[in-house]
C-alpha cells in the first residue's frame, strides 16, 4: 500500500463545531480567518459551524457580522459573495467581549457557548484560535482550563490553535510548552505556521515521494548545494516596534524557512500521519550542525536595509522607520550557511536567506545539482541543473537544463521546463488558512509544529542571538531594492557558488 495515500482525517468533513477566535477585533480575523471559513463553506468542506469572536473591544453580534462581511468582500478568493452561503453563515456568527486575563470572563464565555451550541444544535466540539499577542497565550490557556472549556477527551473535542511566535528563545519556548502542557495534551495543541498551509510547501512531499525519478537524486551524491530564499519587498510597515524586538531571524527563519528546510531535507516517513512526518522533521533540526561563536562571521551574515528604491518608490532606511531605535542592532537581512550532519546530506551546504526591502517578493527552494563529471562538450556550458520550487508568488516548479542551440555551431544554452499551478489545474489554490483550519477541525496535526520541533529550532537559533548580543558578528548595510550586502555574495562566492536570482 502506498504510505502517502491521502488517508488522513482530512478525507472526511470535520464534525460540526464552534470556532472561538480570541483577538477577533484584530486584522488577522478580518483578512484571513473569516474569509477562510467562508471559502470552506463555499467548497462544502465544512458541515455546520458557529463562530464566536472575543476580545477586549466592545461590539455587538451585528457589528462583528458587519466586519466579517466586509472582510469577505475585500479578501475572500471566492467573490462576489454568495448570498445564500453568507445568509447561513451570518446567523452563526456571534461576539462575546471579555478580557484575556479575567477568569470570570471565561466562565461567562462558557455559559454563552452552551447557549449558542443549543441554539444551533451543535455538539460541544470547540476549536479555540489564539489570534493574540504571544504574551496572552499562557493566560488564555490557563483560564480555558480553569473554566472547564478544554477537556482531555476527544468526544466532544477541544483544540487550541496558537499563532507564532511560540517563544522568543529556547528558555521562553520551554516555559511556554510547560505552561500549555499543564492544561492541554500535545494532541490538542496546533501551533500554526501558515507557510505549511501553502500548496507548494505541501507539494514538496508529493514531489519527492510520489515520483520515482527525483528521490534517488535527492542526496549528497548528486546535489551540490541547496538555496532557500524568503524575500519581501515590504519594510517593517506599521510593525516597527515589534520587528525591532524580533528581527528577521526570529520572524522568518526560526519558523517559516526552517519548516521549508525540514520538508526539503527529511527522510521518507513511514506514513503520512502527523507524528510520522513530524518525527522526521525533528531529526533534521536535531542534525543541524551548531554554529559556534568563532564561526559566526563565516556562516552567518546580518544586515539592515538603508534608504533606496523598491519597485520604483523611494523608501527610508530601517533606522528611519517609525518605532525603530536610532541605534538599532536588529537585522532585516540574514543569510546562513547550514549543514545537516547525516548520511543523506553530509557535506552539502544549505544556504538560507531572508530579508525585507528586496527587489521582489519571492519564496523558493532551489536544488542545485552537481556538474557532470567530465565536460564532453569543451567550451560549451549550459550552466548547472537547478530544480526550483516556487512557494510564492506564482506557485510552481521549474527545472533548468542545458540544450543545444539550433545551428551549425555546438552551442549549449540553459532552457527551462516549467509547471505552474494556476495554468496546469485551472483553479486558484486555496489560502493557507483554509487548509490549516480544516486540518485542526479534523484533528490532523501533520501541517502544524510539535512542541519538541519548536524547542529544537530555538536550540539552534538562540546561540546566534546570544553571540550577537555579546558583540560578535558585524552588522552590514544594504541598499533597499538590492539583493543584500556584499558579505552575503561572498558567503557563497568563497565556495565558488552564487546566489540564484529568482
Amino acid at each position: 500500500m502506498n504510505p502517502f495515500r491521502a488517508d488522513t482525517p482530512n478525507d472526511k468533513t470535520p464534525e460540526p463545531a464552534t470556532i472561538v477566535i480570541f483577538g477577533a477585533s484584530g486584522d488577522l480575523t478580518k483578512r484571513k480567518l473569516i474569509p477562510a471559513i467562508y471559502n470552506l463553506l463555499i467548497g462544502r468542506h465544512l458541515s455546520r459551524v458557529a463562530i464566536v469572536g472575543t476580545s477586549r473591544t466592545v461590539m455587538s453580534d451585528d457589528d462583528f457580522r458587519e466586519s466579517s462581511l466586509d472582510g469577505i468582500n475585500k479578501y475572500s478568493r471566492q467573490r462576489p459573495v454568495d448570498e445564500r452561503v453568507w445568509s447561513t453563515l451570518s446567523r452563526s456568527i456571534h461576539y462575546h467581549p471579555g478580557a484575556f486575563d479575567d477568569p470570570a470572563a471565561f466562565v461567562r464565555l462558557r455559559e454563552r457557548l452552551e447557549v449558542i451550541e443549543k441554539q444551533h444544535h451543535l455538539p460541544a466540539n470547540r476549536l479555540f484560535y489564539l489570534s493574540t499577542p504571544p504574551s496572552a497565550f499562557a493566560p488564555i490557556i490557563r483560564n480555558l482550563g480553569a473554566a472547564g472549556l478544554v477537556r482531555p477527551g476527544e468526544n466532544p473535542f477541544a483544540r487550541v490553535i496558537v499563532e507564532k511566535p511560540f517563544g522568543t528563545d529556547l528558555a521562553s519556548a520551554i516555559d511556554l510548552n510547560r505552561d500549555v502542557h499543564e492544561v492541554l495534551k500535545e494532541s490538542q495543541i496546533f501551533r500554526i505556521d501558515h507557510y505549511l498551509g501553502k500548496e507548494t510547501v505541501q507539494n514538496l512531499l508529493v514531489f519527492r515521494f510520489a515520483n520515482g525519478i527525483f528521490e534517488p537524486l535527492w542526496n549528497n551524491k548528486y546535489v551540490d548545494h541547496v538555496q532557500i530564499t524568503g524575500a519581501e519587498t515590504l519594510g517593517v510597515e506599521r510593525r516597527g516596534a515589534y520587528f525591532d524586538h524580533a528581527g528577521i531571524l526570529r520572524d522568518m527563519v526560526q519558523n517559516h524557512l526552517f519548516q521549508v528546510l525540514c520538508l526539503a531535507a527529511l527522510e521518507p516517513p513511514g506514513s503520512f500521519k502527523a507524528n510520522a512526518v513530524r518525527d522526521e522533521k525533528l531529526k533534521v533540526l536535531e542534525a543541524l550542525r551548531p554554529i559556534e561563536p568563532e564561526q559566526l562571521e563565516e556562516r552567518v551574515i546580518r544586515a539592515q536595509y538603508l534608504s533606496g528604491s523598491v519597485l520604483g518608490a523611494q523608501v527610508p532606511g530601517y533606522r528611519e522607520e517609525e518605532g525603530v531605535g536610532k541605534e538599532s542592532q536588529t537585522e532585516t537581512f540574514v543569510a546562513l550557511k547550514l549543514f545537516i550532519d547525516n548520511w543523506r546530506w553530509g557535506g552539502v551546504p544549505f544556504y538560507l536567506r531572508s530579508a525585507k526591502r528586496m527587489p521582489k517578493r519571492v519564496t523558493e527552494v532551489a536544488i542545485h545539482f552537481k556538474n557532470v563529471p567530465h565536460r564532453l562538450f569543451a567550451g560549451a556550458d549550459g550552466g548547472p541543473n537547478v530544480l526550483a520550487i516556487r512557494i510564492q508568488p506564482d506557485e510552481g516548479i521549474t527545472m533548468s537544463i542545458g540544450s543545444k542551440v539550433p545551428g551549425q555551431a555546438l552551442e549549449i544554452a540553459p532552457v527551462t521546463m516549467e509547471f505552474r499551478y494556476a495554468s496546469s489545474f485551472g483553479v486558484e489554490a486555496p489560502e493557507a488558512y483554509e487548509r490549516l483550519l480544516l486540518d485542526a477541525l479534523a484533528g490532523d496535526g501533520t501541517l502544524f509544529t510539535r512542541g519538541d520541533e519548536v524547542e529544537a529550532s530555538w536550540r539552534f537559533i538562540t546561540p546566534i542571538h546570544q553571540a550577537w548580543l555579546s558583540g560578535k558578528g558585524k552588522m552590514h548595510g544594504y541598499e533597499a531594492g538590492s539583493w543584500g550586502p556584499d558579505a552575503s555574495t561572498q558567503l557563497l562566492g568563497k565556495d565558488g557558488r552564487a546566489w540564484r536570482r529568482p
